[in-house]
């Protein structure tokens, strides 16, 4: 077991590591009780080279592993890369690449649309992983052996999925296929904690200006007190209660002692006076912005069986083609196409026009039917 402690060792080993083409990573972190998570273990490993890597080691300095997490000669490969991404773009400022994600990799080739990683390895590697040490504090320290090999385990069963997923790809021209799903997996924006933007990631349940205005401040602190106290937001507030004070926009302190969502006592708290303050500057502000809903054009009536047969066919045409239904097209992207054949939606551009969006059009116009064939479904011509 290569156990990296020092900074010297670190760069060694970011050495040996940046002398390939890709590097499998994986971390180990806690955030149960905080806002922010609690990096513990990283794991990285590449043809030849493996080791973990203990960020919590006195003196250890990850500036190394952060200058090969943005060196854009290496390709990083994560499993689920999401949470791994952001914990690397707090510490660096900067998100790593270029990436790619097995998970995502795996929708295209004929694994379904959120495989499991014990899963994956089992179906491709034909290996089956020890999960003995899956509910580990992995802060505490000092770790088994068995505990850091469970770790180490992630990335270099990793390492040899890479290969068998990319081969696959390439093999039926499909490697491009992931690269919007990459594109947004790198998007600054969904990894942004500014807490203006706190609002975006709850679902309104109205849309009138008043209430939107309220519920974007309740978000706000909210988000600024979870961050300042390093707390999961829903120690600070639960989104029930958001949405509440939304709803009657507290005037005085007492006014939270009313809400059924708001935890007991809120009223007499400093907090309840901040945020009172804060909905009334808000609302007070002439040059505030006022928020207008761009509601979607309904399904237009007597579309639903078309919108369902649609769907069929994406079911079948996303069989035959060993991909992720969610991978060529959303819900959303069906009811659109159903409507227009001119619609602005992913499944009528590149590949996925290829494999969904032109027979989408087809059977939309009647030059192709479905049918049961001996109990399944098939294509019929007209």
């Amino acid at each position: 077991m290569r156990l990296i402690t020092k900074t010297a060792d670190l760069a060694v080993l970011c050495e040996e590591l940046a002398a390939q083409n890709f590097v499998a990573v994986d971390t180990e972190f806690m955030r149960e009780t905080t806002y922010w998570p609690r990096l513990c273990l990283i794991q990285a490993a590449a043809p030849g080279v493996e080791a973990v890597v203990d960020p919590m080691a006195a003196g250890l300095d990850l500036k190394p592993f952060l200058a090969l997490m943005g060196d854009a000669k290496v390709l990083k490969v994560f499993h689920a890369a999401r949470q791994d991404l952001e914990i690397f773009q707090r510490l660096a400022g900067a998100l790593p690449h270029p990436v790619f994600d097995s998970q995502i990799a795996a929708m295209a080739t004929g694994y379904g649309d959120t495989i499991a990683y014990d899963a994956l390895v089992q179906q491709v590697l034909k290996r089956r992983l020890d999960k003995s040490s899956r509910f580990t504090d992995w802060s505490r320290r000092p770790l088994s052996e068995s505990q850091l090999a469970y770790a180490l385990a992630d990335v270099t069963h990793l390492r040899d999925l890479y290969p068998r997923l990319r081969q696959h790809l390439e093999r039926h021209n499909r490697l491009s296929w992931l690269d919007e799903e990459h594109a947004a997996l790198l998007d600054p924006e969904i990894y942004d904690t500014t807490p203006e933007k706190a609002w975006r990631r709850l679902k309104l349940r109205k849309t009138s200006a008043d209430y939107v205005l309220a519920l974007q401040v309740a978000a706000a602190w909210r988000e600024r007190q979870a961050q300042q106290r390093d707390v999961p937001r829903g120690r600070i507030v639960k989104d029930e209660a958001l949405y509440e004070i939304a709803e009657h926009r507290p005037k005085a302190p007492a006014d939270f002692d009313r809400m059924r969502a708001v935890p007991r006592g809120f009223g007499n708290s400093r907090a309840a006076q901040d945020l009172v303050q804060a909905l009334d500057r808000a609302f007070a502000d002439p040059n505030r912005p006022h928020f207008k809903y761009d509601r979607p054009p309904p399904v237009p009536p007597g579309l639903g069986p078309t919108v369902e047969l649609l769907k069929v066919l994406l079911r079948y045409e996303a069989d035959a083609n060993e991909v992720a239904p969610r991978l060529i097209a959303s819900a959303s992207d069906v009811e659109a196409i159903a409507a227009c054949d001119e619609a602005d939606v992913p499944a009528l551009r590149g590949w996925r026009r290829k494999v969904f969006g032109e027979r989408a059009l087809a059977l939309k116009h009647g030059k192709i039917a479905l049918k049961l064939k001996n109990g399944k479904v098939a294509i019929e011509e007209l």
